[in-house]
């Protein structure tokens, strides 16, 4: 109850401070959580099971184990759509984290098929996991719609239903793990547009195409990596006309969405995403000088 009473308190201050919507309840028809606090040892992993109030002791299947000098601040028990449980543990430890010597930059471009094309030319290619299940997704919703809602038969289907677009989310999310570890490792810092992704996917026909690649947790996951690591990452203008503008000669020209490569007057031929990215790769170094 204590928990529930911060995050309301949380959610009217972002709301009156002009950060925020205001605050909706949350549904009992989808994701049941709460987070309990620890008080007196009174949340333990040990061997394989997990001690909680009122719950006791509950087996569990760990991901990592937590280093002994890690001390356990609260968890949050949460139970997906598909009636799966998964209890997060909130730790608290002291790290020094060094600044890191900027040497090797990296500009990502926002591809919506791809997820990104960075400055070294390499794309994401990631691999629309949404769309491949999307004909198996839209029988088994048909099927839920045939039955009587509330019934033995229609929640079976719900979970079926609900054990398919939690496939695709999980997915989805190792994908951006991978790849964001992967940059992270590769470079010092790294410079992304500072797109708005729910005006993005209202737009014409780019509402799949932008959800499935899941571009908006991707900076997340960039940021917190790179942090740990005393990286990192810039974010320009979304109205830096990096696809307008040529990376060789800093001419700019209109640019159609359906004309795929970038063609100057100084002689430049490159695919529009890979000189996009050149672009805001340099904006990055520039706006990493001047600060």
């Amino acid at each position: 109850m204590a928990n529930a009473q911060l995050n309301v308190d949380k959610a009217y201050k972002a709301f009156f401070k002009g950060n925020a919507k205001f605050p909706k309840f949350k549904s009992k028809h989808h994701k049941q959580s709460y987070t309990t606090n620890v008080v007196n040892r009174n949340i333990q992993l040990l061997d394989g099971h997990i001690k909680l109030p009122k719950l006791k002791m509950v087996k569990i299947k760990q991901h990592r184990a937590i280093p002994s000098e890690y001390h356990i601040k609260s968890c949050t028990l949460s139970m997906t759509s598909s009636g799966k449980n998964y209890i997060p543990i909130l730790t608290e430890y002291e790290k020094e984290i060094k600044r890191k010597e900027i040497e090797k930059v990296v500009g990502l471009d926002f591809s919506m098929d791809g997820l990104f094309v960075n400055s070294e030319g390499e794309k994401a290619n990631y691999p629309e996991f949404y769309r491949q299940i999307l004909n198996k997704l839209a029988k088994e919703q048909r099927k839920l719609s045939r039955k009587k809602k509330g019934s033995a038969n229609w929640n079976k289907q719900r979970i079926r239903v609900a054990k398919i677009q939690e496939k695709v989310a999980n997915q989805r999310k190792n994908f951006l793990h991978h790849k964001s570890k992967e940059l992270v490792s590769n470079f010092d810092a790294v410079v992304i547009e500072d797109l708005d992704m729910k005006g993005m996917s209202q737009a014409l026909k780019f509402g799949k195409s932008v959800a499935d690649n899941g571009w908006g947790m991707f900076p997340s996951f960039l940021q917190y990596k790179l942090k740990e690591q005393g990286k990192q990452l810039i974010k320009i203008d979304k109205w830096f006309p990096s696809t307008k503008t040529c990376s060789s000669c800093g001419n700019t020209q209109p640019m159609p969405i359906e004309i795929r490569t970038y063609a100057c007057s100084c002689g430049l031929n490159l695919d529009r995403d890979y000189n996009s990215a050149l672009n805001i790769k340099k904006e990055g170094i520039r706006l990493l000088a001047s600060a």
